[in-house]
């Protein structure tokens, strides 16, 4: 009979698959994930992940959760090193940048990783909500500083679409040499801040 784990075994454990997990998934995809090569990979018996997570589907939800409140830390934490709208609207963008280049396998697992039951994982759904909110606060900031006019959310939306694109190109290897990221954001902001900023008073 297996040794009994004390509790901080069982969290070591999960944590350990957790990590190598969100590194399957990345790389090969939900379709390509498997719960046996998982197990080979933590050198355990093929049933052990099974005493920890009901399916594949369980601990896809469970690692793009812990990918979400990763990403929403570091956002939250850039937020908070502003001292105004215009310093946390900046850091949070910096932030989001050096999150996607420093864990590109959360960050694949968050947006280029499908699932379509996720409704019913109910701490991935609100991970997700949590993520979402901190791509806008900074946006609802410079809004209620007069500093831009609009929808938030719409605003924010924009903004995401353009930085993952480009940041998704980069880790791809496909952004044109001459054309480095930190250009490519600072354009981003600059057509931002021309459609929706509002022009200072004389």
């Amino acid at each position: 009979m297996p040794r009994a784990l004390s509790p901080s075994e069982i969290e070591d454990f999960r944590e350990r698959l957790c990590e190598v997990a969100t590194r399957i998934f990345a790389e090969k995809g939900a379709e390509g994930f498997s719960m046996r090569q998982l197990a080979t990979e933590l050198s355990v018996s093929p049933m052990t992940p099974y005493r920890y997570f009901k399916d594949k589907d369980e601990i896809l939800a469970v690692v793009r959760a812990r990918a979400f409140d990763q990403f929403s830390d570091a956002l939250e934490q850039a937020y908070d090193s502003g001292t105004n709208p215009i310093e946390r609207s900046t850091a949070v963008g910096l932030g989001y940048e050096t999150f996607a280049r420093s864990h590109p396998e959360a960050y694949k697992l968050m947006f280029d990783v499908s699932q379509p039951n996720e409704k019913n994982y109910p701490d991935l759904v609100r991970a997700g909500e949590r993520a979402r909110k901190t791509l806008t606060r900074h946006l609802e900031g410079l809004r209620d500083a007069g500093l831009i006019k609009g929808d938030p959310l719409l605003i924010g939306t924009i903004v995401w679409s353009a930085m993952h694109g480009a940041l998704m190109l980069q880790l791809a290897g496909k952004l044109p040499p001459e054309y480095d990221f930190a250009r490519i954001r600072n354009e981003i902001f600059g057509i931002v801040a021309n459609t929706y900023g509002v022009p200072a008073k004389p």
